[in-house]
Parts: C-alpha cells; sequence; structure tokens
C-alpha cells in the first residue's frame, strides 16, 4: 500500500470513528487533520497556520453581520409582521395558514439568510397559530419546516458565502445570490401547491382575512420589515457596497427597526443577542477553520484529483455526473450537518465540475439546496428539530408527514440541476448589465 492510500486511509477512518465517538465534528475534523499530518511527517504547526489562514478573508465578515442581523429580526418579532404580510395576499383559501406559513419563510429568508433562524422566528408564530386552527401538528411542522428551507437559497443565505469562501473566492457571491432567487420562487410554488393539495385532503377550513382597515398598517409594517432584504441585495447588485458592508448596514437597520421603530423588546435585550451571536459565530468561525486544515490536508493527498479522475472513468458527461452527486450529497446530507459538508466537499467536488464546464454557480446553487433538504431528513435533521421542539411533535411524525415535501423539494433540485438555464438567468443578467 503507497503511503497517499495510507495517508487517505487515516484521514477518513480518523474522521469517521471521531464522529462515531460524538465529537463535535469541528474536533473531528481537526482530528484526523493532525492524525495524517503526523503520518505524513508535516508539522502540526503548518496545520494551525492552515487554520488561521482560514479566517483570514474580509469576505468572511459578512457571515457574523448576516447571524446579528438575523438574531436582532428574531428576537424582535418581525417574523409576525411578515406573517401578516403573506396572510393578506394567500390567506384565505383553503388551508390558507399553510400558504402563508410558505410565504412567510420565503419573505424571512430573504433577511436572515438561514434555514433554522427561519424555522425558529416563523415557526414560533405559525405552528401555534395552524394548531389552533384545527391543523394537525405534524403537517404544521412538516409545512414550516420544509418552507424554511428556502432560506438556504434565498439570498443573502450564509451557505452561498461559505461555497465561495470554500471555492477559493473564485465564485462571486452577488452572482450566487442572484442564481439563488428563482429556484427559490419555484421551491416557493411547488411547496404551496403540496400545501394545498394536503390541506385539501385533510378537509382543512380557509383562512381568515385581513379586515380592510387593517389592511395600510399591514402593507406599511411589511414593507419597511421587507427593506432590510432590499437594502442588502439593491446595495450588493447595484455594487454600492460589498457583501460584508452590505451586513453591517442590515444590522444597524435591523437594530432601529426593532429597538426604535417598533420597540417590541427593551434595549437591555440586545446583551442576550450578542451574547447568543458571539456564541453562533464561534462555533462557524472554528467550524470554518478546522475545515481549511482539513481541505487542505485532502490536496496535499491529491484526494480532489483522485476522485476527479473517478467521475470521468464513469461518464464524461457532466449532467450524468451531476446527478451521481446529488445522490452521494443526498446521503451525506443526512448524517452530517450542512455547513461542514460544504466546507469539506466543495474543495473535492469544485475541480470535478469545473474539469467538465459545469458552471461554478450553477453548481453551487444545486449544491447548497441539496445540503439543505438534508437539514429536515433525519438523523440529523436540524431544521426538523427545531420544528418538533416547537410543534412538540416526536422527530417519526414529523418525517411522515414530510416525506410530500421531501419528494416535491426533490423533484425541485433535480430540474434546476439539468435545466441550468434557471440558475444562471439571473446571473446573466446581471453580467451583462455591468
Amino acid at each position: 500500500m503507497s503511503e497517499t492510500a495510507v495517508a487517505v486511509l487515516i484521514l477518513c477512518v480518523s474522521f469517521v470513528l471521531l464522529l462515531v465517538f460524538r465529537f463535535p465534528i469541528a474536533l473531528a475534523l481537526v482530528g484526523s487533520t493532525l492524525a495524517t499530518a503526523a503520518y505524513l511527517g508535516v508539522p502540526w504547526i503548518v496545520v494551525g497556520q492552515r487554520m488561521i489562514q482560514g479566517l483570514n478573508s474580509y469576505t468572511l465578515l459578512a457571515i457574523p453581520f448576516f447571524i446579528l442581523a438575523g438574531q436582532i429580526m428574531s428576537e424582535g418579532g418581525l417574523a409576525l409582521r411578515l406573517v401578516r404580510l403573506a396572510q393578506l395576499f394567500v390567506g384565505r383559501v383553503r388551508g390558507g395558514l399553510a400558504l402563508v406559513n410558505c410565504v412567510a419563510c420565503m419573505l424571512f429568508g430573504n433577511l436572515s439568510g438561514s434555514a433554522a433562524a427561519d424555522a425558529s422566528s416563523v415557526g414560533s408564530v405559525m405552528i401555534p397559530a395552524m394548531k389552533r386552527k384545527g391543523y394537525d401538528a405534524d403537517y404544521a411542522v412538516a409545512v414550516t419546516t420544509s418552507a424554511a428551507i428556502q432560506g438556504v437559497v434565498m439570498p443573502p443565505s450564509h451557505n452561498m458565502i461559505l461555497y465561495s469562501l470554500a471555492a477559493g473566492g473564485a465564485v462571486a457571491i452577488p452572482a450566487l445570490f442572484m442564481g439563488g432567487i428563482v429556484p427559490c420562487l419555484i421551491l416557493l410554488a411547488a411547496l404551496m401547491i403540496t400545501s394545498y393539495v394536503i390541506a385539501r385532503k385533510r378537509g382543512y377550513a380557509a383562512g381568515e382575512t385581513i379586515p380592510r382597515a387593517e389592511i395600510p398598517r399591514v402593507l406599511l409594517d411589511g414593507v419597511l420589515v421587507m427593506m432590510t432584504g432590499v437594502i442588502i441585495l439593491g446595495g450588493i447588485f447595484t455594487g454600492w457596497f460589498t457583501a460584508t458592508e452590505a451586513g453591517a448596514i442590515a444590522c444597524a437597520y435591523a437594530f432601529v427597526l426593532t429597538f426604535i421603530v417598533y420597540r417590541d423588546v427593551p434595549l437591555s435585550r440586545m446583551w442576550t443577542i450578542l451574547r447568543k451571536t458571539l456564541r453562533t459565530v464561534s462555533m462557524v468561525l472554528f467550524l470554518i477553520a478546522a475545515s481549511d486544515a482539513f481541505a487542505w490536508i485532502l490536496t496535499y493527498v491529491k484526494i480532489p484529483a483522485m476522485v476527479t479522475e473517478l467521475f470521468l472513468s464513469v461518464s464524461d458527461n457532466p449532467y450524468v455526473v451531476l446527478f451521481m452527486i446529488n445522490i452521494l450529497l443526498l446521503l451525506l446530507g443526512a448524517p452530517l450537518d450542512m455547513a461542514p459538508l460544504i466546507l469539506i466537499m466543495t474543495p473535492i467536488l469544485y475541480p470535478v465540475m469545473t474539469s467538465m464546464g459545469v458552471d461554478p454557480v450553477h453548481f453551487g446553487v444545486v449544491m447548497i439546496l441539496n445540503l439543505g433538504i438534508g437539514l429536515i431528513t433525519p438523523p440529523v435533521g436540524t431544521v426538523l428539530f427545531v420544528g418538533c421542539a416547537i410543534g412538540r411533535v416526536s422527530v417519526e411524525r414529523a418525517t411522515r408527514a414530510s416525506w410530500p415535501f421531501f419528494v416535491v423539494m426533490v423533484g425541485v433540485l433535480f430540474l434546476i440541476t439539468f435545466v441550468p438555464e434557471l440558475v444562471l438567468w439571473l446571473p446573466g443578467l446581471l453580467k451583462a448589465g455591468s
């Protein structure tokens, strides 16, 4: 057995063993990297340097800002105003609360960029409301968790920033943001149709309409809240500011809206918000640092080149390879979380896709939606667990109720996989206008 083969074996086996023994995934990445480096005679200080270098990125500053902005909006009760806005347009049809849930999750995803924040904020409003109106709890949880996945492809998605970083900064973040809009709208339509069909089958009642006297207030509140997304995306797409600067401006706007305009929570709550943000950011940054070192050792032992040769030996058709990669990522997304998979798999799969002429923006959106679906599949379905905790439903019941939505989401995934124009149309317009 060659030295390279032994190194690959040590890397893979040590990583899996650490996960089996319930080590946090960031520590599993570091541990397997150190073990492989020791076998290869690479000084551990080099691994430390790679971890530090992984955090040495101006673009990376966008993630803490977007997390803080999302946390402020979650604590400030802005999700309720988005729910009311959605109810104004789709709340009156049969199963209207389910449709409101889908639209509200899309709107909030445009602010938070996080599926977990979507499920937590919108779910805390919609799941109890749906249960009070006679909706089954498992259905309410299934709708909420499935609709929350829109947050991973709707800009400003944190995961798109991670993908850009994992690709070595070779993929423009504005192009990724633009590429996620049409797939998100298709996903929204598919989830709404599925929700409506199931609601009719289960005999749920029509939703309530917003009283005419309240409509101006609902519209004003909705516009004020949605201005966060307009500021972020408008500024980035017009070139007025970078993604990092957009995150900082979003934080300032969310602060003014929450603590000065609406005053839903006292200013003293800001300390709690900062502590939660710091806890999340520290975990994310450590994971990024660990993943960068792991990706470096992957490249050192030439795993990306071996994977490229493996796929090319099967087929030189990019759509066949994309199909195989989709199946692989769907399987990996069940036991592993989304962020580490983006950081681990992008350095491996990105060279495969670029060598076959696949647009990196197209592949990025496909990969992110694919791994987002894993957030609602056990055993490590982070968003599914959030929804179950809010709805007080067992994971088994919620999983059974989620199957129709899962099938529809996989259908949307393969649609955007085999029709790349759905992803690349808006980025093409951005490029043509620049």
